[in-house]
């Protein structure tokens, strides 16, 4: 990878039946780094993070090290990013086999030890042991995002995107979550992409918060960029931040 970056954006713009969505965003994600997407609803979020995974086609361009998105097969940039959308579909699969299909770009002939050994430690390190042979009709919502997450680790991905993947997760299952992406970006060195609406826990865990309005990158930078001049000009509501053992806590006023 070019000098650690992983991924880059440059000058991407997007339009839904000629309105525009994305206006010019530009960025670049290294190795081992917790990158924060934040801002309003419809600000652009979501459809930034389909662009990046190439689900959605924008203009401009996107990086992965030193090859353009557009010139990867569906299965190369499957072996590279994992994606966890806000929203997933429920069938009959069992968790075991909804996990084991993040296998499905490494797989050539069949399902090898390999596969069956990640998904197993994929399984114990989200704590998802007792519900393995569960269809995923019998899960809570919260049950069915770490499932979702987990069939995102299991691609064994150097980047991956998460789209508010702490949105039906009770606060335990949050911070369990938040820190097990923690350590594996850290420990493995890949890099996320994560979209959220609560700015504390963006503080928390990012090493970089891009705050979006309207489709543009209205500030970047460290967790400092949780101050109150700048959460008013993107969300236009009053707050207050303190510090709490260095990081931004956000109070409504």
């Amino acid at each position: 990878m070019n000098n650690g970056r992983m991924i880059k954006a440059q000058n991407l713009r997007f339009a839904y039946n000629s309105k525009e969505i994305l206006k010019g965003v530009d960025f670049e994600i290294k190795k081992g780094e917790m990158f924060f997407i934040v801002g309003p609803n419809g600000s652009g979020k979501s459809t930034l993070l389909k662009c990046l995974n190439g689900i959605l086609k924008p203009k401009g361009a996107v990086f992965i090290g030193k090859d353009e998105l557009c010139k990867l097969s569906k299965n190369e940039v499957a072996r590279i990013m994992g994606y966890v959308p806000q929203r997933s579909e429920v069938n009959y699969l069992t968790v075991f086999d909804t996990i084991l299909l993040g296998r499905k770009p490494h797989m050539k002939w069949g399902i090898s030890e390999k596969d069956v050994e990640v998904v197993n430690k994929v399984i114990d390190m989200l704590g998802l042991n007792e519900l393995a042979f569960r269809r995923l009709t019998q899960l809570s919502g919260g049950e069915l995002q770490k499932v979702i997450i987990a069939r995102a680790l299991a691609q064994e991905p150097k980047i991956i995107l998460l789209d508010e993947p702490t949105n039906n997760l009770d606060l335990k299952n949050q911070i369990e979550v938040m820190r097990i992406l923690e350590k594996i970006v850290k420990e493995h060195g890949i890099s996320a992409i994560i979209t959220m609406h609560d700015l504390n826990v963006a503080s928390l865990y990012a090493d970089t918060i891009v705050m979006l309005k309207n489709g543009k990158i209205v500030v970047k930078g460290g967790v400092d960029v949780l101050n109150p001049e700048n959460i008013e000009k993107v969300y236009g509501v009053k707050v207050s931040v303190v510090n709490l053992n260095g990081k931004p806590l956000v109070i409504p006023t």
